[in-house]
């Protein structure tokens, strides 16, 4: 990838995650990112615990955003990208499900310039991954069959977080979801602009509801409604 900024922007969205920020900001410090320098840039959505206190301690070392109001990761993660200065922007969630580990793989189609947008896909590749509740797979599942068919792509894993980029690219779609349907969005709108599109199987280590995971069956009827407002009517 030509590019004479070499940096990585590392957006986190936070909401409630108190008994994990601290342990991600410390494993995304320590990630490596091939030749590129990283910044690291927090979105508080208006936590109600203490995670906001917490945050406090990194305003002098990291870009700490607090939202006043929690709005969805959908906003929250278009505040981060406003304020991100690199040339490449990686999405990672702050509950430990995503391992910061692998980023130089999840960047390295784009460093050589083989795409403009990569996804980790937890459903392809042989690495580690939590046995969780089959009706969460299961719906994750169909959510992807229904976005590959609006969309026309052949994605394992439309629901990932880790969704890696080129910045330039939201100069081409404009983002409007405030909650998680942002993956959907994202998707569909990057789909109509005949990005170059690649998927790297990754490590998941699922959190449980019990654990503290928020998305919900609620979110995955929002994610249908969202595939066909921004793929029909957007």
């Amino acid at each position: 990838m030509a590019s004479q900024n070499k940096l990585v922007s590392i957006v986190i969205p936070v909401y409630n995650e108190e008994k994990t920020i601290e342990e991600i900001i410390r494993r995304v410090s320590a990630a490596k990112t091939l030749d590129y320098k990283k910044e690291i840039i927090l979105v508080d959505d208006g936590s109600r615990d203490g995670t906001r206190a917490i945050l406090q301690k990194y305003k002098d070392t990291h870009r700490v955003i607090l939202q006043k109001v929690n709005r969805g990761k959908g906003a929250a993660l278009r505040t981060g990208f406003k304020h991100a200065k690199g040339s490449i922007i990686i999405i990672q969630d702050a509950d430990l499900e995503y391992n910061p580990d692998e980023y130089e793989k999840l960047l390295k189609p784009i460093i050589e310039d083989n795409a403009d947008i990569v996804y980790g896909s937890r459903f392809v590749g042989g690495d580690v991954h939590r046995v969780l509740n089959y009706r969460h797979y299961l719906g994750n599942k169909v959510l992807t069959g229904i976005s590959n068919l609006f969309s026309n792509l052949k994605l394992t894993d439309m629901e990932t977080c880790y969704k890696v980029f080129k910045k330039d690219v939201l100069k081409g779609i404009l983002l409007k979801s405030n909650r998680f349907g942002f993956e959907p969005e994202f998707t569909i709108k990057i789909a109509k602009k005949k990005y170059r599109i690649y998927e790297v199987g990754i490590s998941y280590y699922g959190r449980t509801y019990e654990d503290g995971k928020h998305i919900g069956w609620k979110d995955g009827v929002n994610a249908i409604w969202c595939m066909l407002k921004y793929s029909i009517f957007d």
